[in-house]
């Protein structure tokens, strides 16, 4: 059974929190928290039940896990959490809101660069940050990160906020790669090549490098699968359609990459169940259905991506393991602050 609740973030009385926190103990029952939307990983959820006969309760938070889970504490019905971002990963191993599983399954299926060392959190899928290049008027085919500082694309680039999760993730792999000063030396060149002030989602710079404000925008890939495949709003096919995916420095040391993953939450009370989940979660066959479904690369040795992912091109991960990025993420926020990224150029 696939039962649905969406959060809003809300502020309760503490008698309200606790009644409403009271672990769910059953043989048969895993409970997920997940900022991905339900219905993403609802055929999964229903294969794991119909071949374990373990039952699934999703719940939906679209922001303000990390505050949730503190909040509820030891009595957290929480036994899964599935996130979309290595930074939100991170941020709950780093507020010991998940627990160390050491795992035979888990480690053969998902490489060692996409998982703590520690066991605190596992990738499932993989997708890149990579470059949206208008097919009218960009020739290259290739393209750096480093040469997105370039004086030749002033006035060119569009981006969402540099503050955001994603672009902070990127400039922390920068400064992994680079060093702090020569990072902030780029970011203040890319910044001033900006066509406008950094805002909306990814999906924003596709639509400008469509309607001409940009050549070139800063998007992950599977942002161009759901462009390509929206119906309710078929202009975004548009979009898809007039830009071609350059995959950063795929000639060199490979693109930046970012993860969908999960983690073991630190007060599971069907811990049993929570890690029969995460072991499904992590096999070929479920990385693949899942990656389709989100447009992302599956993580596990021998998998393949679904045809639409590989109809954008080969991507070359960078081999820089995700924990090391994650370091550097504070530092790049701050560089984001410094360098007053999101004003815009000229300012």
């Amino acid at each position: 059974m696939f039962r649905i609740k969406n959060c809003v973030a809300s502020v309760f009385s503490i008698a309200v929190m606790s009644m409403a926190t009271i672990p769910v103990l059953a043989a048969d029952k895993v409970n997920v928290y997940s900022y991905r939307q339900p219905e993403l990983i609802k055929p999964l959820l229903e294969e794991f039940t119909a071949s374990t006969g373990i039952e699934t309760e999703v719940l939906f938070l679209k922001k303000g896990m990390i505050e949730k889970l503190e909040a509820e504490g030891i009595n957290s019905p929480a036994d899964v959490i599935l996130t979309t971002d290595i930074g939100r990963l991170s941020g709950i191993a780093a507020n010991e809101l998940s627990q160390p599983l050491a795992n035979t399954t888990l480690q053969e299926n998902i490489p060692a660069q996409y998982r703590d060392p520690k066991g605190y959190w596992f990738g499932l899928t993989m997708r890149g940050r990579v470059i949206y290049a208008s097919k009218d008027r960009v020739e290259q085919n290739t393209i750096t990160y480093e040469e997105l500082a370039d004086p030749k694309w002033k006035g060119k680039i569009c981006t969402r906020s540099g503050q955001h999760a994603y672009n902070v993730a990127l400039f922390a792999s920068m400064i992994a790669h680079h060093g702090h000063e020569k990072a902030q030396e780029w970011l203040e060149g890319v910044k001033q090549n900006l066509a406008r002030k950094p805002n909306g989602n990814d999906r924003a710079q596709a639509k400008g490098v469509y309607s001409g404000e940009c050549d070139l925008g800063l998007g992950n890939t599977y942002y161009v699968g759901k462009m390509q495949t929206n119906e309710k709003e078929p202009e975004q096919q548009d979009w898809a359609k007039s830009i071609k995916v350059l995959f950063p420095n795929n000639e060199d040391r490979g693109a930046h990459v970012n993860i969908s993953g999960m983690a073991l939450a630190k007060h599971s009370p069907n811990r049993e169940n929570a890690i029969k989940l995460m072991e499904y979660l992590s096999s070929g066959e479920a990385q693949e259905i899942y990656a389709e479904v989100v447009y992302e690369y599956p993580l596990k040795e021998g998998t393949k991506p679904s045809d639409l992912v590989n109809s954008w091109g080969e991507i070359k991960p960078d081999t820089l393991p995700l924990e090391t990025i994650a370091k550097h993420r504070k530092d790049a926020s701050r560089m984001v602050d410094t360098v007053g990224y999101d004003d815009g150029p000229q300012s």
